[in-house]
């Protein structure tokens, strides 16, 4: 197959505060698009995040999901990101007061955590994409080089 995705547009108030919130939570760069339309970010498969606050958006609009898979370096950087900077996270989209300040394990080692942006969207980090065989539990947030992982 040759599809693939070239960008996305995420809508947003103020494009450019929102774009810099979750280029500071993943270490990106935001940049603008030749036409000053978009704050873009740029993700290593090269799709673009491009947030928009133009018209159309500014009346309100739904919350959106978006999930990056990355590596285990890049989850405890961004958790160490979103803990400096007091953002509220959690294990389970369903279960946000449930699980706030959890991350989710998997019995292969993956561990996956959501978090809202300034507007509203859910974000997600996860470690590997998701294999429905895979177990997955909640608990406290340990980094990869911890000495042991929680178990299920």
């Amino acid at each position: 197959m040759t599809i693939s995705l070239d960008h996305t547009i995420v809508p947003a108030r103020d494009k450019h505060a929102a774009a810099e919130f979750l280029g500071n939570v993943l270490g990106l760069e935001v940049t603008t698009d030749p036409g000053g339309y978009f704050a873009q970010l740029t993700l290593a498969n090269g799709v673009t995040l491009d947030y928009y606050d133009g018209p159309g958006f500014q009346s309100g609009f739904p919350s959106l999901h978006w999930a990056f898979v990355v590596t285990d370096e890049e989850f405890d950087a961004a958790m160490g990101r979103l803990i400096e900077a007091g953002v509220r996270y959690y294990a389970l989209p369903h279960q946000p007061d449930e699980t706030a300040h959890q991350v989710s394990y998997s019995a292969r080692g993956h561990r996956g955590v959501y978090f809202p942006d300034p507007e509203g969207h859910g974000m997600e980090l996860l470690t590997a994409t998701e294999d429905p065989a895979d177990e997955w539990w909640v608990g406290d947030y340990r980094n990869a080089t911890a000495a042991e992982l929680p178990k299920g």
